[in-house]
């Protein structure tokens, strides 16, 4: 587990701990999807003599503050979001994303070498990619190198057509289309739930668009031939050139 004060913000709430196990009432933790708000949430209800739980709905939270005063809630908003949050006198605490305070990076990656018996130095490369607030995201990275030799790099370098080289707009486009999917699919990790995120499609986009251009992270090729767009053109300008 990485330590409190590794944590994104950890500055502006880890000295406020031991009042938060003090606190006489029920607590609220929120934050982005594995920023550490379930591990932290446990953590204080083992401190408090207490139990926790994740905010799943309206229905379920409120008779379980009723038996658990004190209890805990993990979620992935802030109370006021919920009927349930605004009626209960809670003390919130919202726990930070990565990109938040990017300076915790590092230390973050190194300490989850550790924990997977990896030496250093590691690959700068880690460090350097986006990440929107995700430790589980940090550890699966240093996975992914480690067992599969998978370090997306932080630019597109893919050999043939350069962006823009061709004239026509069904050559660039489908270059365009290339360019992205690679660049999500490299700062995912291969991750294509997380590249699809990126993207702003759904997985049967995402899977649409693999098949198309392939996979670099996971070494697959194309399965199609492209857009009928492209097609369209090649088929005009090959059936052109033979009039000539």
């Amino acid at each position: 587990m990485i330590p409190f004060d590794y944590l994104p913000g950890a500055k502006q709430w880890v000295g406020g701990l031991p009042r938060l196990v003090a606190h006489l009432g029920p607590i609220w933790i929120y934050g982005p999807h594995g920023s550490g708000v379930s591990t932290l949430a446990k953590w204080l209800a083992d401190q408090r003599g207490t139990k926790t739980i994740e905010n799943n709905s309206d229905a379920d939270l409120a008779p379980w503050l009723e038996k658990n005063p004190l209890g805990v809630v993990a979620s992935k908003q802030a109370k006021d979001a919920t009927n349930v949050g605004a009626r209960f006198d809670f003390l919130e605490l919202r726990l930070w994303a990565i990109s938040d305070d990017p300076s915790t990076m590092q230390k973050c990656l190194e300490h989850i070498a550790i924990e997977e018996g990896i030496e250093p130095p590691l690959p700068p490369a880690l460090a350097c990619l986006p990440c929107n607030g995700n430790l589980r995201e940090l550890r699966n990275r240093i996975v992914r190198w480690h067992i599969l030799g998978q370090l997306p790099e932080p630019f597109v370098s893919d050999a043939g057509p350069q962006l823009f080289d061709a004239e026509d707009i069904a050559s660039n486009l489908h270059i365009m289309e290339r360019t992205l999917l690679y660049r999500a699919l490299r700062r995912s990790y291969g991750n294509r739930a997380q590249a699809a995120k990126r993207l702003g499609i759904c997985r049967r986009q995402l899977y649409l668009l693999i098949g198309r251009h392939g996979d670099p992270v996971r070494g697959e090729l194309p399965v199609s031939i492209g857009p009928k767009r492209l097609a369209k053109f090649r088929h005009n300008l090959i059936g052109g050139n033979n009039r000539h």
